[in-house]
């Protein structure tokens, strides 16, 4: 075994120009807890979901937009961990309370949800908002309960009050499923209300987010609860929803045409300017191609242009015309009279006389459509071929006529918005072999370049396999973790004194990362290594991957200064201690230091109740310790930054030393 106690000294560090001493930051949030993969008896898990990639990048306007992280999910999380779990699903009431719920495409996933941690032995907690409007025989909890009783074939009982769920959870069993109030009622869902977040998430160990409609909104039961919870996973309709968002976004298939239906260009401009720069041609098919139209300096009536829109359209057409890039606009439209209510003509968009409205693409525009589609590979479709006198359209129909014809023929289609998947739905027997989105706002949004709330709110997978070879000289070697390492200090005065051991940083903060990577290049020996990652969500991933020992890990003045009081002392989560002490080598060590005696009190106190009674404290003769219990000295003569800083002003530090006992031992971090 490794000796790490020995006193080292510390000359000559890594110098950043401009650089000052910073906490070390690793977020808050709770995190992902197992990166195996397990095969499931649910058939429907292979046939469906197995393999499924969740992580991709979409160029746009000549970079990238963010990309989708890789979440942890149900599928992937250890099903024997869900027994006795109790575990809070937001559902997504349009897909599971809907009147005619089983002629939904998506039912069978949500419901699956339910099913498979029902099976796992999971204490199940429903949570949805739903109205009148989603089913007129549905006003009232109980009868909600009934209903997906019903559907789900296990007893879901209803909780008349949310405040209270805690103490409604006591006497739980395995499998019992209870249904809280209609959050709809509650203004602290649509507010993200972190108190009102803690009450729905009271006694809860595990979130799963299956409500991927609203991924694009902040509410407290899709993104405030999951603070509260130790585990936050996507459920399986949440899941495959986010594939069918990546394959949408792929852009390695050419020739790509996007149509653009639906108005309001000013609001969906960035998402227009991310289609211009990855699209091969853009067609207009909605209210929104008069803009279009104009900008294109072809006159078109005043008042079928949205105001204060021209620059954004300008804008869009300027970015195609730049990449060669086709627009095709409707060339005729049907248009109605007002005054002669039974007579539809057909007038040229650059021709409709005063009086007459669009209501429908015509004849002309729907053959140079069709033409451009058949030379394409891939297609997405997003938003209604509407104008504002019409809904459903018979453009519409023949437009989902010529891409279910297309998605025959070796050609990727996507279809984006309620609207535009009912006309698919109406014109194909079956729709299993397109890719269909049914909320737009989502996916204009992502094509904005923001991040999805729902999604970044749950847990993380580690994005890559670390070629651990190329990272160090000899992989083999035990190794040492630094959580938020910084500007790496620390781990690069311990990696010249100790060649036989290998360090590793985790630090959140890119750019601090970048330097220290281009230090190590500098350098030339390879025994550290950086990794720009929430060390939070992805530190089992990552130390379960390496080849050799886990040796120590030492978590450094981690910042408490966030700007809620409720997140300040919670940057040591309850998972992140389980796999420290999962995959820490039995004798191996934790090293935990602060100037705030609080945050240390913290650290031992989650070591001690999550640590599964492998951790003990550390203590060895030449150890000096105070009063109060703390390590007086740093143990290995290598100061971080931020402790030379705070020691430099006379302030003391917090330091305490655990070390994993064997399986004989028992656990007192007192």
């Amino acid at each position: 075994m490794v000796q790490l106690h020995a006193t080292f000294s510390f000359s000559n560090s890594p110098k950043f120009s401009g650089s000052s001493p910073k906490r070390p930051r690793f977020s808050p949030t709770s995190s992902s807890l197992s990166p195996k993969r397990h095969r499931f008896s649910v058939e429907y898990l292979r046939a469906n979901l197995l393999g499924t990639n969740l992580t991709f990048n979409c160029k746009a306007n000549g970079g990238e937009l963010d990309p989708l992280p890789h979440l942890q999910t149900l599928r992937t999380f250890p099903r024997e961990e869900l027994a006795a779990k109790v575990v809070l699903v937001r559902f997504d009431s349009a897909l599971l309370l809907h009147e005619h719920v089983e002629q939904h495409r998506f039912q069978s996933d949500a419901v699956l949800t339910i099913k498979y941690l029902c099976q796992s032995g999971a204490r199940v907690v429903l949570a949805s908002d739903w109205s009148v409007k989603t089913n007129p025989k549905l006003s009232v909890a109980q009868s909600v309960a009934d209903f997906l009783s019903s559907l789900v074939d296990y007893k879901v009982a209803p909780v008349q009050c949310i405040s209270n769920l805690a103490s409604k959870l006591e006497g739980f069993e395995k499998g019992d499923i209870v249904l809280l109030e209609n959050l709809s009622e509650f203004r602290g869902e649509v507010a993200n209300c972190s108190k009102f977040a803690q009450v729905l998430s009271s006694g809860v160990d595990i979130f799963v987010n299956d409500y991927f409609s609203r991924s694009h909104k902040m509410l407290a039961s899709t993104c405030g609860v999951a603070r509260f919870c130790y585990g936050n996973l996507a459920g399986f309709h949440f899941e495959k929803s986010l594939s069918q968002l990546r394959r949408a976004a792929e852009t390695d298939t050419k020739p790509y045409v996007a149509i653009i239906g639906g108005g309001n260009l000013s609001d969906k401009a960035a998402a227009l300017h991310s289609l211009a720069s990855i699209c091969d041609g853009l067609v207009f098919v909605g209210m929104m191609s008069f803009q279009i139209i104009h900008a294109l300096g072809i006159s078109v009536p005043l008042n079928f242009l949205e105001h204060g829109a021209l620059k954004e359209a300008l804008d869009i057409v300027q970015v195609a015309h730049n990449r060669n890039v086709q627009i095709l606009y409707p060339k005729d439209f049907w248009c109605k009279n007002d005054s002669l209510p039974k007579q539809l003509e057909i007038f040229p968009a650059h021709g409709i006389p005063d009086g007459w409205v669009p209501i429908d693409i015509g004849p002309v525009s729907l053959v140079d459509i069709n033409s451009t589609l058949t030379k394409c590979k891939k297609v997405t479709w997003i938003g209604p071929v509407k104008f504002r006198m019409s809904n459903c359209t018979k453009g519409a129909s023949i437009l989902a006529q010529m891409l279910n014809q297309l998605s025959q023929s070796n050609c990727s289609v996507t279809v984006v918005g309620s609207m535009a998947c009912e006309a698919m739905v109406k014109e194909s027997n079956s729709v299993s072999h397109l890719t269909t989105i049914e909320n737009a706002s989502v996916v204009w949004e992502f094509l904005k370049g923001r991040k999805l709330p729902g999604v970044m709110a749950l847990d993380r997978a580690y994005p890559f396999d670390i070629d651990w070879i190329a990272a160090y000289s000899d992989p083999a070697q035990p190794l040492v973790v630094d959580i938020g390492s910084g500007n790496g200090m620390f781990l690069f005065g311990m990696a010249k004194i100790r060649k036989d051991l290998n360090f590793l940083g985790l630090e959140i903060n890119k750019k601090l990362v970048q330097r220290c990577l281009d230090s190590v290049h500098q350098s030339g020996i390879q025994n550290r290594y950086f990794i720009a990652t929430n060390a939070t969500s992805t530190f089992r991933s990552i130390i379960s991957s390496y080849p050799g020992k886990l040796v120590l890990v030492s978590i450094q003045c981690p910042n408490p200064d966030f700007s809620e009081p409720e997140h300040r002392w919670s940057m040591l989560q309850r998972s992140l201690v389980e796999a420290i002490s999962d995959l820490l080598t039995a004798n191996g060590k934790v090293f935990l230091q602060s100037d705030v005696e609080t945050v240390s009190v913290r650290m031992k106190e989650q070591f001690h109740k999550y640590g599964k009674g492998k951790l003990t404290v550390l203590r060895e003769q030449n150890y000096v310790v105070t009063n109060a219990g703390w390590l007086k000295e740093n143990p290995f003569g290598v100061q971080s930054d931020w402790e030379r800083h705070v020691l430099d002003r006379g302030a003391p530090m917090y330091r305490l030393m655990l070390h994993k006992s064997n399986s004989s031992e028992r656990s007192d971090c007192s």
